[in-house]
């Protein structure tokens, strides 16, 4: 039997933000759908069953809050609230009106996923002790501890060279792009040139070398981007 995949509602009127989550949840395994207005989110609501909102709270005309509100009066679905806004207040009125969490902008590719994967973990009936690790090469990673080891004990990764590590084990045998990295690695918000990729990528090897591997496990393809040896 096919198992039906995780279904996930966008709500931003921001194409920026809609793009970046969007790719984000799809490289996961997610289904996404993406609207920009809380009377087009609840169209869509009252069509599909959804396993989890992601809502904007500055919408145009009805607010992410009052969405909220308005989905709560017939369904238990986890919400996530993204906002640029931080403060104390923003946060307790979302939680007070039915928001499972709350995401601040701007934000890293890794702490939204972990965020959905904690929410959809509280919202299903499935084992909630379920880690997110991968092991290729020899090297394993695990996404919930934001840990890598091989076997000589930890490796010793930056939060950069992690995400970059993460996303090239992730997609281990497959080519990813300079573009997929600073996307992956530095989030939505970047605005850096390509190059940083490749100064941390040559960093990342020094520590794949020093773990005992091959820094070659790590290979470039020259004019495109990188790919982890499977």
């Amino acid at each position: 039997m096919t198992e039906t995949a995780t279904k996930i509602l966008v709500v931003d009127d921001e194409s920026t933000i809609t793009d970046f989550v969007s790719y984000a949840l799809k490289k996961e395994g997610y289904e996404a759908d993406v609207v920009q207005s809380g009377e087009d989110a609840l169209t869509l609501a009252a069509q599909n069953d959804y396993d989890l909102f992601i809502l904007d709270i500055m919408l145009p005309g009805m607010d992410g809050y009052e969405l909220c509100r308005r989905i709560r009066t017939n369904s238990a679905t986890p919400v996530l609230f993204l906002s640029a806004r931080d403060t104390e207040l923003d946060k307790v009125v979302g939680l007070e009106i039915g928001g499972d969490d709350y995401l601040s902008k701007p934000f890293g590719v890794r702490e939204l996923i972990a965020r959905v994967r904690a929410l959809l973990r509280r919202g299903s009936n499935s084992v909630a002790n379920v880690r997110n690790v991968i092991t290729v090469s020899g090297i394993t990673l695990d996404e919930d501890a934001h840990f890598a080891s091989g076997d000589e004990g930890e490796i010793d990764l930056t939060p950069r060279e992690f995400e970059l590590l993460a996303s090239l084990m992730k997609n281990a045998g497959k080519v990813v792009s300079r573009e997929e990295l600073l996307r992956d690695a530095w989030g939505w918000e970047y605005l850096t040139e390509t190059k940083t990729v490749d100064t941390h990528i040559k960093r990342l090897r020094d520590k794949i070398s020093s773990a005992g591997y091959d820094p070659a496990l790590v290979e470039t393809i020259r004019g495109y981007g990188y790919r982890f040896k499977s």
